[in-house]
C-alpha cells in the first residue's frame, strides 16, 4: 500500500514541471513580442511610426486662387466664382424638431416645386428623392454648377431638407468671344506630392491649358495634432504654409478689335451670308502681338457647348490656295533674278506626266507679265517663274525660312505644324500656289510680319505680361526680333504687288470687290479646292485673304480664311469683303491710323456713319440730345447726369442701325429690357454693368429671368432664332 502512495506523489510532481515550463515559454514568447513592437519601425509591411502619426496628426490643404486672365486694357476674360450642386437630405435623424424639419418631408411636392426651376424632369427628380437607405442624394449634371441667381430661386422655394454645396468654377464674362484662345478650365480631383486630394480648377483648352501651372499657383497646408474627436490638441505645435495664389495673365488680345471682328461677323451674317467655318487674325505689324483672334461657330466656355476642339486659328492646317503666291514671288526674288517686265503665255499649262494645270480663267489673258500675272492671280505664271528660276528645293527651303511646316511657338496647346513636302514636278508646281500644301493662319500672321517690317521676321505672340501675386511682372512680351528673310527692296516689290491685287477691277485684278477709297490696305487673295481622298471636293473651296495696312508703313497685318462661304442661297458671292471692310474700318478708326489730313471717307451710300468720340465724363443730356439729332438713338442707362462709361469704345465708326450703350454715374443703376437684342449685344451691356449672365438658346433674346427695373447680380437670358425682325435688303457691294 506504500508504495503505491510513493508512486502517486511522483506523478503528481512530474505533471506540475510541464506547466511550469509552457508558462515561462509564453511568458518569454510576450516579452520578446513586446520588444520587437517596440524596436521596429515597421511591422507587416507598415511603418508603425507614420501609422500612430496619422491617427493623431491631420493636414489640411490651402487651395491657391487661380488667377485671371485679362486683356491688353485689364477686361477680366477669365476669373473665379462661385457654383453650387443641389443636394436633397433624406435621413429623418437630421430633425429634431418637427417644427423645423432638416429632410425632405414631402418627396412628391418637392419633386414638383423643383422641375418648376431646374431643367429636370418631375420622374428624373422624384426617382432621386426616393432613393432608400442614404443620408443623401444628388441630381445629375444638370443639378451641377448652379449659378448664385439658380441657387437663389431654388431657396426662395423653401423646401425643407434641400441644401448646396459651394465650389469654385470658371466665369468667362464675355460668352464665346475668342473663346478658343483663352480656352476653359474645369473642376478636377488631384493628387499633390504629398498624396493629398483637393478639388482644383484644371485648365483644358487655349491660354488655360498652356499656363495652368502658372494660373494655379501653389497650394498650402496646415498640418497639427489631433484628439480622437478630430479636433486640435491644445499645446500642440501647428506647421503652416501659405498658399501662393496663381499669377494673372494680361493677353495682348484687345477685347475692342474681338468685339470688331465678332460684330463683322454677326452683320454678315445677319445679311444672310453663310460659311461651315470663318477664322480671323489680326496683329500689330510692328511686335507681332495678337491683337484679335476668332473663329465662328464658337463656342462658351461657361457652358462648353463645344462641337470642334480645334482651333483654326493655330490647330488646323488647310491648303492656303493663291495667297501662297505671294511668298513664291519672294522665293524666286531672294534667290534668282526678278524681271518684273518678262512674259509669259497665260491659260494652261502641261506638265511632263499629263497633267493640265490652268488658270481660273482657263482661256487666260495672252501674254502677260509676271506682275500682272501676280494680280490676276496666275497659276500658270507661278509655273513659269518657277521653271525659269528656282528648283523644288530652293523654294521648300524659303517656306521653311519664312515659318511654314512647323509651328510659331505661340502660346496655344496642340498648335500643328501644316506640311510643305513636295516631290514630283506637279506637286512642285502646286505648291507655287498653295495646293497639296498645308499651313495655319498663325503661319500666315508670323510670314506676314516679314513684308510689313522690311524683311525681318518677327515671332507672333499672345501674351503681354504675367503678373505674380505679390505684383511682381515675371514676364513681359513684346516685339522679338528673329532674322532677315527678305531685303528691303523685295518686300517694298511686294507691296506694290499686293497693292496691284487690290487697285484696279474685274478685269485686271482679283481683289477689287476689297478696294477701301483712302485706307492704303493691301493684300493678296486666295482660293484653293478642299481635298478628299486622293483627290478635291468639286465646288467645296476655302477661301483666304492676307494683307496689312497701310501700305507704306503697315501698322496691322490680318489673315481671314472660311470654308464653303456663300451668299445664304448656294450663289458664290462672299461675305469676305463685307467684314473685311468692316474691321479695316473701325480698327483703323480705334488705333487713329490715319491723321486730321488724310482720314478716310467714312460715310456709306446707304447707311449714315459717325465715328464716335470719348463721352466719359461729359453730361449725360447733351451728348444724348447731340445724337439723336444725328439720327441715332442711344440707350441711356441710369438717371444719372454724367457719363461713366460707353459702348462703342471712341474711334469706332457706327452706322444708325448700331446700338450706343451710355452708362450714367446713378448709382441705383436697374435691369434694362434685353427683349430684341442679339447675344453679342446683351453680354457688352451686361458686362459694363458688372451684371453675371448665362443663357439658353441662340439667335436673338425674347426672355429674361430678372425683370426690367428690378437690380440683379446675375440674369439668365432666352434666346430664339424666331425673333429676328426682317431689315431692309441692302444692295450687295460685291455685285456692283
Amino acid at each position: 500500500m506504500k508504495k503505491k502512495k510513493t508512486d502517486k506523489k511522483k506523478n503528481t510532481i512530474k505533471f506540475s514541471w510541464i506547466f511550469l515550463l509552457i508558462g515561462a515559454s509564453l511568458f518569454i514568447l510576450v516579452i520578446y513580442r513586446l520588444c520587437f513592437l517596440a524596436l521596429s519601425t515597421e511591422i507587416d509591411g507598415i511603418n508603425i511610426q507614420e501609422f500612430a502619426s496619422s491617427r493623431n496628426s491631420t493636414t489640411r490643404v490651402l487651395t491657391a486662387e487661380r488667377g485671371k486672365i485679362y486683356d491688353v486694357n485689364g477686361n477680366v476674360l477669365a476669373e473665379n466664382v462661385s457654383s453650387y450642386t443641389l443636394i436633397a437630405y433624406l435621413d429623418p435623424s437630421r430633425t429634431t424638431d418637427k417644427n423645423n424639419p432638416q429632410h425632405v418631408i414631402d418627396k412628391e411636392f418637392t419633386a414638383q416645386e423643383l422641375s418648376k426651376v431646374l431643367d429636370i424632369s418631375y420622374e428624373d427628380l422624384l426617382k432621386n428623392l426616393k432613393k432608400e437607405g442614404v443620408y443623401q442624394t444628388e441630381f445629375g449634371a444638370k443639378a451641377k454648377g448652379l449659378s448664385e441667381l439658380e441657387k437663389d430661386r431654388i431657396k426662395d422655394l423653401n423646401l425643407p431638407g434641400i441644401g448646396f454645396i459651394e465650389t469654385k468654377k470658371r466665369y468667362y464674362p464675355y460668352g464665346d468671344f475668342m473663346s478658343y484662345t483663352i480656352g476653359y478650365a474645369v473642376e478636377k480631383v488631384v493628387t499633390d506630392e504629398n498624396g493629398n486630394k483637393t478639388t482644383k480648377l484644371v485648365g483644358e483648352m487655349g491660354i488655360e491649358k498652356y499656363y495652368d501651372d502658372v494660373l494655379s499657383g501653389k497650394d498650402g497646408y496646415t498640418f497639427y495634432q489631433r484628439d480622437r474627436n478630430g479636433y486640435k490638441i491644445p499645446g500642440t505645435s501647428e506647421i503652416t504654409v501659405e498658399a501662393v495664389n496663381g499669377s494673372d495673365i494680361y493677353l495682348s488680345l484687345d477685347a475692342n478689335v474681338g468685339m470688331f471682328l465678332e460684330q463683322a461677323l454677326d452683320n454678315a451674317a445677319a445679311k444672310k451670308y453663310k460659311w461651315e467655318w470663318y477664322t480671323m487674325i489680326v496683329a500689330d505689324a510692328k511686335t507681332g502681338a495678337i491683337l484679335g483672334a476668332v473663329s465662328n461657330p464658337s463656342f462658351d466656355p461657361n457652358k462648353r457647348n463645344i462641337k470642334n476642339y480645334l482651333d483654326y486659328n493655330t490647330g488646323v492646317a488647310f491648303e492656303p490656295g493663291s495667297t501662297m503666291k505671294t511668298w513664291t514671288y519672294m522665293a524666286v526674288m531672294e534667290n534668282s533674278k526678278y524681271d518684273p517686265n518678262g512674259k509669259y503665255k497665260s491659260g494652261t499649262y502641261t506638265a511632263s506626266d499629263g497633267t493640265e494645270i490652268g488658270d481660273w480663267k482657263r482661256s487666260g489673258w495672252g501674254n502677260i507679265t509676271y506682275d500682272r500675272g501676280f494680280a490676276l492671280s496666275s497659276n500658270t505664271g507661278i509655273i513659269s517663274l518657277l521653271r525659269k528660276n528656282i528648283n523644288k528645293d530652293t523654294l521648300r527651303s524659303y517656306y521653311s525660312k519664312l515659318g511654314f511646316g512647323t509651328t510659331t511657338g505661340v502660346s496655344i496647346p496642340n498648335e500643328v505644324n501644316g506640311k510643305i513636302a513636295f516631290k514630283y514636278e506637279t506637286e512642285y508646281y502646286n505648291a507655287g500656289f498653295g495646293q497639296g500644301i498645308t499651313t495655319t493662319p498663325i503661319q500666315n500672321i508670323k510670314a506676314l510680319t516679314s513684308i510689313a517690317n522690311d524683311g525681318m521676321l518677327l515671332q507672333p505672340y499672345y501674351v503681354d505680361k504675367i503678373v505674380d501675386s505679390d505684383g511682381t511682372v515675371s514676364f513681359k512680351g513684346g516685339r522679338t526680333e528673329l532674322y532677315q528673310v527678305a531685303s528691303k527692296s523685295t518686300t517694298d516689290k511686294m507691296k506694290d504687288l499686293m497693292e496691284d491685287v487690290i487697285a484696279g477691277n474685274s478685269s485686271t485684278c482679283t481683289g477689287y470687290p476689297y478696294y477701301m477709297q483712302g485706307y492704303d490696305l493691301i493684300i493678296k487673295t486666295g482660293s484653293a479646292q478642299v481635298a478628299s481622298g486622293t483627290g478635291y471636293n468639286t465646288g467645296e473651296v476655302i477661301k483666304g485673304i492676307a494683307g496689312m495696312w497701310p501700305k507704306n508703313d503697315p501698322k496691322l497685318i490680318f489673315y481671314v480664311a472660311a470654308k464653303k462661304p456663300n451668299d445664304g442661297s448656294g450663289g458664290r458671292v462672299s461675305p469676305m469683303s463685307s467684314v473685311v471692310k468692316e474691321l479695316v474700318k473701325n480698327i483703323s478708326s480705334y488705333y487713329e491710323i490715319y491723321s486730321s489730313n488724310d482720314k478716310p471717307t467714312i460715310i456709306s451710300k446707304t447707311d449714315k456713319s459717325i465715328k464716335i468720340e470719348s463721352y466719359i465724363n461729359k453730361d449725360t443730356g447733351k451728348i444724348s440730345s447731340s445724337l439723336k439729332s444725328a439720327g441715332f438713338n442711344p440707350i441711356v442707362i441710369g438717371s444719372g447726369n454724367k457719363i461713366i462709361k460707353q459702348y462703342p469704345a471712341s474711334k469706332t465708326i457706327v452706322t444708325t442701325k448700331d446700338k450706343i450703350f451710355l452708362i450714367t454715374n446713378d448709382k441705383d443703376i436697374k435691369m434694362p429690357n434685353l427683349t430684341g437684342y442679339s447675344l453679342n449685344e446683351a453680354k457688352t451691356l451686361l458686362n459694363m454693368l458688372n451684371i453675371k449672365f448665362t443663357y439658353e438658346g441662340n439667335g436673338y433674346i425674347y426672355n429674361q429671368s430678372v425683370k426690367p427695373g428690378t437690380k440683379p447680380d446675375e440674369v439668365i437670358l432666352y434666346l430664339k432664332d424666331t425673333y429676328i425682325k426682317e431689315e431692309p435688303k441692302e444692295r450687295n457691294e460685291e455685285n456692283k
